[in-house]
Formats: C-alpha cells, sequence, structure tokens
C-alpha cells in the first residue's frame, strides 16, 4: 500500500509500504476512508532532522474495516470506524478513569512499528477499546465532521471542559487554527455567552464568528491584553483556551484571565517552561489543560455531530489525494490551508 512518511523538516514523500497484517488477536484493520494533516504535524515539517529512512506520520483517520482478529467483539468487517488519536484498551484503570492517553496497554500512531494514519490502511492494535462504529455509510456527507472526532474537536471540548466553561463563564480563545476553532465551538456549545477569539487571520475568524465568537481580537501582546480587558471592564475572562503552544501565547493567555480564573493549554507547547511568576501565582491562577483523551469524549460529541448541531467538519478548507500530501503539508505550513483533509 502507499503512506506518507517524513524523512526531515520540509521533506515528506509518499511511499509503497508492506501492507498490515492482523498481528494480535485483539487487532484489526481499517482501510482508511478520510484522514487529514494536523497542526502537531506541522511542528516536525518545520524541524525534524534529515534521517536516511522516513517515518510514518498521521493520528487522525476514519475508514472501514477489512479484517478483525479473534479477540476483537463489536466490530465487523465493512463497519464504518472512528480512531482517535492515540489507540487504547479502553479498559484498564487510567481509561476507566476517562484518560485513555495514559492507557497501560495503548500507544501512538506512526510509533514502534504502528502504521500511520495517512496512508491507504492501518493496523490498529486493541481495536475493540480504539474504534469507535459510526452509523452512516463510506459516502456520507458528514465524513470531515465525523474525522474531526479522531482528534480536533475533542481537543477542542477538552480545553474548554478542563477550563470550567459554562453558561457563567466569559472565555478568550487564544489561536484561529483548526483547535482555537473547534475551542470556539466547545465553549458554544456548553453554553458560553461571551467568547473572545484571538486571532489575526480574517477567514479563520470568520468561521470563529460562525461557531460562536462574540468577538474578535487581532491585537497581539500588550495590545492584545489591553483590548480583551477592555472588552471585560477591565478584568479579564474566567477562562482562556490557549490553543497554539507558542511561549507568547501562554504569556497573553495570563494576562488575559481574570483573577481567580483558569488557562487550560492543548497547544503542543513548544516551550519548556510556564512562564508563571509570583504575580500569576498571587491571582490565584489554575492552569490546566493537556493532551485530550479524545475516545473520552467521541460519543459524547457524536450525537451532536450526526444531528447537525455543530459542524465542526468546516475546519476543513482543502482536500487533497494522498499523492497531494506533500502539497498539503506545505500549504498548512505557509497557512494558505487551516486544515487539509486527504481523500485516499
Amino acid at each position: 500500500m502507499r503512506a506518507t512518511l517524513i524523512y526531515g523538516a520540509g521533506d515528506v514523500r509518499i511511499e509503497d509500504v508492506p501492507d498490515p497484517v492482523l498481528q494480535d488477536p485483539t487487532d484489526a484493520i481499517v482501510r482508511v476512508v478520510r484522514s487529514c494533516i494536523c497542526g502537531s504535524d506541522v511542528w516536525p515539517y518545520g524541524s525534524r532532522a534529515a534521517t536516511a529512512e522516513g517515518g510514518r506520520i498521521g493520528h487522525e483517520f476514519l475508514g472501514v474495516v477489512e479484517d478483525v482478529g479473534a479477540d476483537v467483539a463489536g466490530i465487523r468487517r465493512g463497519d464504518l470506524v472512528v480512531a482517535p488519536f492515540v489507540w487504547a484498551d479502553n479498559t484498564c484503570d487510567f481509561c476507566r478513569e476517562g484518560l485513555q492517553t495514559s492507557c497501560r496497554h495503548g500507544g501512538l500512531w506512526a510509533r514502534d512499528g504502528i502504521d500511520g494514519g495517512q496512508g491507504e490502511a492501518v493496523r490498529v492494535p486493541q481495536a475493540q477499546g480504539t474504534l469507535v462504529k459510526l452509523p452512516v455509510g463510506p459516502d456520507s456527507a458528514l465524513l470531515p465532521a465525523l474525522l474531526s472526532l479522531s482528534d480536533v474537536f475533542p481537543t477542542g471540548h477538552h480545553c474548554a471542559v478542563t477550563a470550567g466553561v459554562n453558561p457563567r463563564t466569559t472565555v478568550t480563545v487564544i489561536g484561529d487554527g483548526a483547535v482555537g476553532l473547534s475551542a470556539v465551538l466547545a465553549a458554544k456549545r456548553l453554553g458560553a455567552e461571551q467568547i473572545i477569539l484571538m486571532g489575526r487571520h480574517k477567514d479563520r475568524t470568520d468561521l470563529g464568528r460562525e461557531f460562536g465568537a462574540t468577538d474578535v481580537v487581532a491585537e497581539r501582546g500588550e495590545e492584545g491584553v489591553a483590548r480583551v480587558r477592555e472588552l471585560t471592564g477591565g478584568d479579564g475572562t474566567h477562562t482562556v483556551l490557549e490553543c497554539v503552544g507558542l511561549k507568547p501565547a501562554i504569556e497573553t493567555a495570563f494576562g488575559v484571565v481574570r483573577d481567580g480564573g483558569t488557562v487550560s493549554r492543548v497547544g503542543a507547547p513548544q516551550y519548556p517552561d510556564v512562564p508563571a511568576d509570583f504575580g500569576v501565582f498571587s491571582r490565584n491562577i489554575t492552569l490546566t489543560g493537556g493532551v485530550a483523551p479524545a475516545r473520552a469524549y467521541i460519543e459524547q460529541l457524536l450525537p451532536d455531530v450526526l444531528e447537525g448541531r455543530v459542524q465542526p467538519g468546516k475546519v476543513f478548507d482543502r482536500t487533497v489525494t494522498l499523492d497531494e500530501v506533500p502539497d498539503g503539508y506545505r500549504a498548512m505550513a505557509d497557512r494558505s490551508a487551516l486544515k487539509v483533509l486527504i481523500q485516499p
């Protein structure tokens, strides 16, 4: 089969790799119907050291089950399924606590001999616990929205949930990427009435307004902080959803959060230290967030997606074939695309 491999910064190739086969009785083989490029894939695309052998990449996909191991129940050939961005047994103590990202028997796609999602097929370990069956066919118009349940929408939701967003909280979302826009959608779904989106790309912030943002702040740094405080009577917002992962973003988050408020960060952090000095400490700011346990949220979010109450698939603004994936990476790296959908 064909799959995406990354050899180094700016070097993504489509190559032939061995077809996946069942290795354990808990495995399934899934033919990929839709995949995508994540913002976190763009980080290694911009910085990975050159290697002689490429590495598999991609962690978001949905597809049709082609085969299942002897110990897999509840999923059979022909089912359309979505996979969260980590695989997990969904039965260990961490999974039962809703923390499938720490599963004792789980792991990451495109690591340790596991297929990446940006290919024609995937061997899925712990298939019964990982895969979620979808009640639509592989030609459904809902596929982009359902694919968002693999990572980006649950990540935005996780950011809002860990921050404690509810109808009584005001919200600032930092970042107008796909995760930031998903966080806007999640905050609106949880009932927030004031949602300030900090972003400067008009096509993206327009979608943010459609998703529920009440205000858009294009300014950055001290000017951005001042503008948010102006919009909130000088206090800042109860919650801040940091969806970028760069140090200036977390500094802005502490600048716009209300005393006693909560900052949740889900942007993959590209800095080693959180700049939370005594001034932040003295304001009783809570810092939370982390990697979203998407598997814990998929079944909560699925009904709203199926019934059209939310449309998270709108974050996909470009579709490419598998052969065009390198073009998709370039488009996301230069920000001419928000999030690229892959149709193998």
